[in-house]
């Protein structure tokens, strides 16, 4: 059984690809030309173990809203190609991950429908070169397009910290909701 995906998309605001391995080693090759949301994709990656190649250009002259929606589209795409007919999985698992100060919690259900439910908030407008409230927007069409539940909170004092420790927990809680526990009949 292969889980693997390979999607694009191509819109008058952007052009992307992105290569998906949910039984991967955390390999990434990420650029969206957003250079924390690379970090952000990248950690995801590597905490989840998930490989992911995302080359994506976009109207960032602008700002980063439709690069950063269209890849959380993708992403879930890719994720619901991979993930095929879901036979075997644990569908179900959280994570609790610390950043020095800041603390997130992620549950996810691959369920088949999707609904996202985001309690945690921003005091600064960017963190790095990224918009803080496209965070959620990105989880939304993250969980839209893959057809999952996601419920996420997030506490602390630093912007990128939290940010971080959100991108991470996610990682963890897929990681584990992906594992396949038994055999496919």
């Amino acid at each position: 059984m292969s889980r693997n995906s390979n999607v694009s998309r191509k819109t008058s605001e952007t052009d992307i690809t992105i290569r998906m391995n949910l039984d991967g080693i955390g390999e990434y090759n990420i650029s969206t030309g957003v250079n924390f949301f690379n970090h952000m994709l990248e950690s995801f990656s590597k905490h989840s173990m998930i490989d992911l190649e995302v080359d994506a250009s976009g109207d960032i002259e602008i700002d980063d809203h439709h690069t950063i929606e269209d890849i959380g589209i993708l992403l879930g795409e890719a994720f619901l190609q991979a993930i095929g007919d879901k036979k075997g999985i644990k569908r179900m698992a959280h994570a609790i991950v610390p950043m020095d100060e800041s603390v997130a919690t992620v549950a996810v259900d691959i369920s088949g429908r999707s609904y996202c439910n985001m309690n945690f908030s921003f005091k600064n407008d960017k963190i790095g070169d990224m918009t803080s409230d496209i965070i959620i927007h990105f989880f939304e069409s993250f969980a839209s397009s893959a057809k999952l539940n996601i419920y996420a909170t997030a506490e602390g004092a630093n912007d990128h910290h939290k940010a971080e420790a959100i991108f991470k927990a996610f990682a963890k809680s897929l990681k584990e909701a992906i594992k396949i526990e038994h055999d496919q009949i």
